[in-house]
């Protein structure tokens, strides 16, 4: 990870990822203009993980420019986040067997609910995403807001 600036350490930052259970949201590259899109999300080995469908135009987009912008932030003050720029790769349905079910232990917690249930019955057009290359800058704008 390299830290560009911000007020937190890699270990604050490290730790923000970790503990916050918030989508992603990724940029990637288009043919005429960039797209944003909001994605669950794990850190794990220095990376972001994801899972998206592997005919999904995010996928198409990735496999196309593989340089993306994320940033993970929640929406009510006191604003505080980690954004940067990143490199990812897409890897096969056999790591997002592995990926899928942590994420949604992260964001479900309930491997029985509907969601969990049709996301896994879907898993062999899965793919994982490892956002690697991590170029980042943290904000926290709590003293400010309290």
């Amino acid at each position: 990870m390299d830290i560009v600036s911000g007020p937190w350490d890699e270990t604050q930052i490290t730790s923000f990822l970790t503990d916050t259970a918030i989508p992603l949201r990724l940029a990637t590259s288009g043919v005429q203009a960039p797209i944003v899109q909001s994605l669950w999300f794990l850190c794990d080995d220095d990376a972001l993980w994801c899972c998206t469908r592997l005919d999904a135009l995010l996928t198409k987009r990735l496999r196309r420019s593989p340089a993306c912008g994320f940033e993970v932030a929640g929406d009510l003050p006191p604003y505080r986040g980690v954004r940067g720029t990143a490199v990812a790769e897409l890897h096969s349905a056999d790591k997002a067997a592995v990926i899928l079910p942590r994420l949604i232990d992260r964001y479900l917690g309930d491997h029985d609910a509907p969601l969990a249930t049709w996301l896994m019955s879907r898993i062999d057009d899965e793919v994982a995403i490892r956002i690697g290359s991590l170029r980042v800058t943290s904000y926290d704008f709590t003293q400010r807001m309290s």
